[in-house]
C-alpha cells in the first residue's frame, strides 16, 4: 500500500470510528437508564446479555450509517430539488412536488401501517367493523391513505406559507383550534387514533426531506430567511392528520 493510500485509509477509518462513537454517545443515556432500572430497581441481570450486546452494537452502527446517509443524500436531494423547482419558476410543479413528497414518504411508513392494522383489528373486536379480511383491509388502507393525503396537503400549505410569507403562528394556532372543534363532534373511537396519527407521520424519511425542502426554498427565494421561514413544515405534517383522520372517522363510524 502506497503512503498516500495508507493515509487515506487511516483517515477513512478515523472518520467512520468517529461517526460510530458519536452514535454511541447519543444512545448512552438510554443504555444508562435501562441498566439502572434493570440492575438497581428490578435487581435482575439482563436476560441473554450476549444477544443484547450484539443488537446494541448493530443499533449503534446502523444509526451512524443512517445519519451519514441523511447528510450525504436526503438533505442535498431535498435542497437541490427545491432550488431547481424555485429557479424554474413553475408554481404548479412545485406544489405537485410538495404534495407528492408528503404523500409518498407517509403512505409506506411502517409505523403508520402498523397503527392502521392495529386500529382495524381493535375496531372489529369492538363491533364497529365487520370482522372480515376485506373489511379490515379497507379500513386500514383508508386510514393510511387519509393520513398520507393529509401530510401531502400539509407540506403543500407549508410551501405556500414560505412563498407567500404567511405567519406561522397564526396558521398553527388556527389549526389546533380547528382540531379542538372537530374533537367535540368526532366519534370517540377515532379521536385517540387521530391524535396518534400526528406522531407517526413524522418519520425518519419525511422529516429530513421536508426540512431540506423548506430550507432550500427559503434560501433561494429573495427576502426569505432560512432560519425563520425554512422550518415549520413538520408542524403542519403533525397537525393536519389529526383533522383528516377525525373526518375519516365521521365518515366510517358516523357522527
Amino acid at each position: 500500500m502506497q503512503p498516500t493510500e495508507r493515509l487515506q485509509f487511516l483517515r477513512t477509518v478515523a472518520y467512520i470510528s468517529g461517526r460510530i462513537l458519536d452514535a454511541a454517545k447519543d444512545l448512552l443515556p438510554i443504555i444508562i437508564v435501562i441498566a439502572f432500572f434493570q440492575l438497581v430497581v428490578i435487581r435482575q441481570p439482563l436476560p441473554d446479555f450476549g444477544s443484547i450486546l450484539v443488537g446494541s452494537l448493530m443499533v449503534v452502527i446502523g444509526l451512524s450509517m443512517f445519519i451519514q446517509g441523511l447528510e450525504t443524500a436526503l438533505f442535498p436531494i431535498g435542497e437541490s430539488m427545491a432550488h431547481a423547482l424555485a429557479q424554474k419558476g413553475s408554481l404548479f410543479w412545485l406544489m405537485v412536488f410538495a404534495f407528492c413528497l408528503g404523500f409518498s414518504t407517509t403512505v409506506a411508513e411502517p409505523a403508520l401501517i402498523a397503527v392502521s392494522q392495529k386500529s382495524a383489528a381493535i375496531a372489529a373486536d369492538a363491533g364497529l367493523l365487520s370482522d372480515s379480511p376485506k373489511s379490515l383491509f379497507r379500513y386500514a388502507l383508508g386510514l393510511r391513505l387519509t393520513v398520507a393525503v393529509s401530510v401531502g396537503a400539509a407540506i403543500l400549505i407549508g410551501v405556500l406559507r414560505i412563498l407567500l410569507n404567511w405567519p406561522l403562528h397564526i396558521l398553527i394556532i388556527s389549526g389546533y383550534v380547528l382540531v379542538m372543534l372537530i374533537t367535540v363532534v368526532a366519534p370517540r373511537e377515532i379521536i385517540g387514533i387521530a391524535y396518534d396519527a400526528g406522531g407517526v407521520t413524522t418519520s425518519t424519511i419525511t422529516v429530513p426531506l421536508v426540512t431540506a425542502l423548506g430550507v432550500g426554498l427559503a434560501t433561494v427565494i429573495r427576502g426569505r430567511n432560512p432560519l425563520l421561514d425554512g422550518f415549520g413544515l413538520i408542524a403542519f405534517a403533525s397537525l393536519l392528520p389529526m383533522i383528516f383522520v377525525m373526518i375519516y372517522g365521521m365518515v366510517v363510524f358516523g357522527i
